[in-house]
């Protein structure tokens, strides 16, 4: 895996924990009972934004890992998830190459 995809990788894990984060002890202003002029009675009361951001990396970083490993170590391939057939068997690739 090269840097790139790893960090790309990282990225949208990131956001996806992100958004999975987000509604997490959402509070609103109508359950607050502090609505400001001029904004939804559904926007946030306290948004914690920078909270949630620690936590999805503290998240992210372990859920990137496991998938890293999952890539890096070869327990599946491009041939084991090939359920249509369009690849062709190894040794015709073999013969490809000795042509």
């Amino acid at each position: 895996m090269t840097i790139t995809a790893a960090l790309i990788l990282f990225a949208v894990t990131w956001f996806m924990v992100f958004f999975v984060v987000l509604p997490v002890r959402f509070r609103s202003q109508a359950e607050a009972g502090e609505v400001v002029p001029g904004t939804p009675k559904s926007a946030p009361a306290d948004h914690m934004v920078g909270r949630k951001a620690k936590i999805t990396t503290m998240i992210t970083v372990v859920i990137w890992a496991g998938l890293v490993w999952f890539i890096t170590s070869g327990l599946v391939s491009i041939r084991d998830i090939d359920v249509m057939g369009h690849m062709p068997p190894p040794s015709a690739l073999e013969q490809q190459g000795q042509k």
